[in-house]
Parts: structure tokens; C-alpha cells; sequence
């Protein structure tokens, strides 16, 4: 498709990995529904399903088109990805309970009743699907069932149609809470790293005063990572996701 727009994620502002910016996490997302192909986010014509693809819901950086593309990228990947804009019923945003190895706190699905957020689901092929549950090590893959199953989550595109349930990664060291004991919403990495050190001496010993510090030390000692997810629990502050299965 030739419409006269130039399409490049770096022209969309879509191009920025929070792999390599980690205070960037968790990236800037697309406005609307687009087909990820290389270099480009073209428009998104048709609607799903999409044969031999599975949908996951994007709760934090894959949803960022310069993420996904960069973990492709690794493999020699380049072949299209579908990004659709849903509505979701019953799933928030919160914070997993663990330090990531590339310097950020990263986000993790929770159960969230009644909240209504919008999302976007990416459809991997079976290559693709593979490299993203490697970059995934903290996660486990869990099916969530849509509308038509008695399930307390829904699904909804902006054709109208309602699909049938999607898989989203649950992060298996569960989530972080706020102080009234439930899920901490993630705010975005430069305000929760601001503060989760303003609150903690012991995590200010390991990983600094400023999110800058953070990042720095994070991606610079795997040990120091465990460290810190080790903490959080130390702490008292992990709570579960209501999504585990």
C-alpha cells in the first residue's frame, strides 16, 4: 500500500526498543490497529482470525512495534506481525515482582474486574511465538477464555467482533501490591522506579537513588537482578496476579 505516508517506525515514533532504553519501558504503541512488517507499520485491512497465528495480549513492551521488532530482529525475523487494538474487560496493567535483566521493573497482566483498558493483541506465527516465550523467561503463557464461556473477561475489536479468548504472559514471581495490598498499577518505568526507591533503603543500597542508576546496575549484573526480584518478596511486597494457573 502506497498512500504517500511514510510508514517507518522511526517516522511514526515507534521506533525506540526499551531493550536499549530501558527508562523508555514500555514504549511507545501504535494509535490504532497496524501489520508490523520489518521497518514499517502498515494498515491493518482485514480482521481475525488469522490462520496458523495465536493472539497474546500485549501488556507492556510488545505492544511497542520497536520492542517486538528488535526481538525479531535477533532471529533473522521479518516476517509480518498483525497488531489489533481490543478492548479488554477484567485484565489491568500491574507490576511484575521481579528486576528484569535489561534494566527494567516490567509489566504483568492482573485479574481486574470490571476494568475496561484498551490493548492490543499481537498474532505470532509459529517462529515468532517461539522467540517470544524465550525473551519471556519470567513468564508463563496462560490462555484467557473471552465472552461465550462464562468468562469474566471479553475481547472486543473495534469491527465488533468479540474473540474467543487470547493467551497473555503471567509473570511466575506474581506481581507487586500497593500499600493497601492490591496489584500496584504500572505507571510507566522512570515514575515506578522513582517510587519504588523512594520507599525502599534496601532497594536505594543495591540499585541507587535515581531510575538512571537503577537501569545501569540492573543490566550490568544478572546477580544483582536476582538480588532485587529476591527483595521484593523480602519486602512483603508480592502479591498474586489472580491470573496464575
Amino acid at each position: 500500500m502506497d498512500d504517500g505516508v511514510d510508514r517507518t517506525l522511526k517516522a511514526l515514533g515507534l521506533d525506540r526498543a526499551p531493550r536499549e532504553d530501558p527508562l523508555s519501558y514500555p514504549g511507545a504503541w501504535p494509535t490504532e490497529s497496524g501489520l508490523l512488517l520489518g521497518d514499517r507499520l502498515l494498515p491493518l485491512d482485514d480482521h481475525p482470525p488469522y490462520a496458523n497465528r495465536t493472539p497474546v495480549l500485549a501488556i507492556g513492551s510488545n505492544a511497542c512495534p520497536g520492542q517486538l521488532r528488535h526481538k525479531m530482529a535477533e532471529f533473522g525475523i521479518d516476517s509480518p506481525v498483525p497488531m489489533l487494538k481490543v478492548r479488554v474487560t477484567g485484565v489491568d496493567v500491574g507490576v511484575s515482582a521481579h528486576v528484569s535483566r535489561v534494566g527494567y521493573v516490567s509489566a504483568s497482566p492482573v485479574k481486574g474486574p470490571g476494568v475496561v483498558r484498551e490493548l492490543f493483541v499481537t498474532w505470532f506465527d509459529a517462529r515468532q511465538l517461539a522467540v517470544v516465550d524465550a525473551s519471556e523467561g519470567a513468564y508463563d503463557r496462560v490462555w484467557l477464555p473471552g465472552s461465550g464461556s462464562g468468562s469474566e473477561f471479553r475481547f472486543d475489536t473495534d469491527s465488533g467482533e468479540l474473540l474467543p479468548g487470547v493467551y497473555v504472559y503471567v509473570n511466575r514471581h506474581g506481581v507487586l501490591r500497593d500499600g493497601t495490598g492490591v496489584p500496584r498499577r504500572h505507571p510507566g518505568e522512570r515514575a515506578l522506579l522513582t517510587e519504588l526507591l523512594g520507599e525502599s533503603a534496601k532497594l536505594r543500597k543495591l540499585f541507587g537513588r535515581t531510575p538512571e542508576e537503577f537501569c545501569e546496575r540492573a543490566r550490568a549484573d544478572r546477580e544483582l537482578c536476582e538480588r532485587g526480584t529476591r527483595l521484593f518478596r523480602e519486602e512483603g511486597l508480592v502479591t498474586a496476579s489472580g491470573l496464575e494457573r
